[in-house]
């Protein structure tokens, strides 16, 4: 991939901090909680344990050090859960916090680095086509419910477990046409938040695009990369460009638009769209009209480098 360079000053959505929102998480309670360990406590991290402060604190409180030999011993909501279930009545942890909904049993006392199931889950929400989401439309174009928004016209969405799965929003997609190139980075490749993280390519321009949340590349969609057009038909579901492991989940958040805060961004960035167009383009929106699908290829009278520069908030890549 070439190298690529983002603009120097790029200012983040200003946020309070708040609970981590996981697409189609529907528990919340902490599995502690779920254990019997503690009283109360809802997850704010879409059980994610291992990036979770409060599951290190309750190490820490059982003497268990933050290191590498302790982090092989299993914690202790492990424990109870042991204690607490027995044999046909055990559940699997994936049951308690939500992730299936088919009842299964564990057959494995609760040892899940051992379990060839617990590892199918890891590997289908990586490789296979992810739930669908629902939509809410902003001036035409279609907002995914559910889902994180970057302010350079990405989306992501937080898995169970907390990994990130990352993709190009409907604006960006519909602006900029159907992509005929993709360049996604190689598995493995560490990405920070507001730096460029790939690009995409369409008649003989490039554009690079931030990454919306810092983290190690796991899976890439090469689906996309083989057949771009995919890209527009379904941008939210079938679309979707890679899958990322956060090192700093809550963190990422703070650069984030989501629920209500990215429908008044985007009514926003449709605004500055239509400036950009002109009078003719205000006043088909005055008048309830939409902004036209593949908007650069329809010869409009707007630069390339403009669009990129103004919605992805990058430099055209060389």
């Amino acid at each position: 991939m070439k190298k690529r360079t983002g603009l120097k000053s790029v200012k983040a959505a200003q946020s309070s901090p708040r609970r981590i929102e996981g697409f189609q998480v529907l528990e919340n309670e902490c599995i502690w909680m779920k254990a019997g360990v503690i009283n109360y406590r809802l997850c704010d991290h879409a059980y994610d344990c291992n990036n979770c402060p409060f599951d290190t604190g309750m190490r820490k409180a059982m003497g268990m050090d933050d290191n590498d030999e302790s982090k092989k011993i299993a914690p202790r909501w492990v424990r109870y859960l042991q204690e607490r279930y027995h044999g046909s009545s055990r559940p699997c942890r994936h049951v308690l916090t939500g992730r299936i909904e088919a009842p299964k049993i564990c057959t494995l006392n609760y040892e899940c680095h051992h379990c060839s199931y617990d590892q199918l889950l890891d590997e289908m929400d990586v490789s296979g086509v992810p739930d669908a989401p629902g939509y809410k439309l902003v001036s035409g174009f279609r907002m995914a419910n559910g889902y994180y928004y970057h302010l350079g016209h990405n989306w992501l969405r937080i898995e169970h477990g907390g990994r990130l799965r990352i993709g190009l929003d409907d604006f960006a997609v519909r602006v900029f046409g159907s992509p005929e190139t993709i360049e996604l980075p190689p598995l493995g490749e560490v990405l920070q938040q507001h730096e460029v993280g790939w690009a995409f390519g369409r008649f003989d321009h490039h554009a690079a695009v931030l990454a919306p949340a810092s983290g190690t590349v796991l899976a890439v969609n090469h689906r996309v990369k083989e057949h771009p057009e995919v890209l527009r038909l379904d941008p939210y579901q079938e679309g979707w460009l890679m899958i990322l492991e956060p090192k700093a989940p809550k963190q990422n958040l703070k650069g984030l638009y989501f629920g209500e805060e990215s429908l008044h961004w985007m009514e926003m960035e449709t605004r500055a769209l239509l400036e950009l167009l002109g009078s003719d383009y205000e006043k088909l929106a005055a008048t309830g009209g939409q902004v036209v699908d593949d908007l650069f290829g329809s010869g409009v009278d707007i630069s390339w480098d403009k669009l990129v520069h103004r919605f992805l908030r990058t430099e055209q890549t060389a």
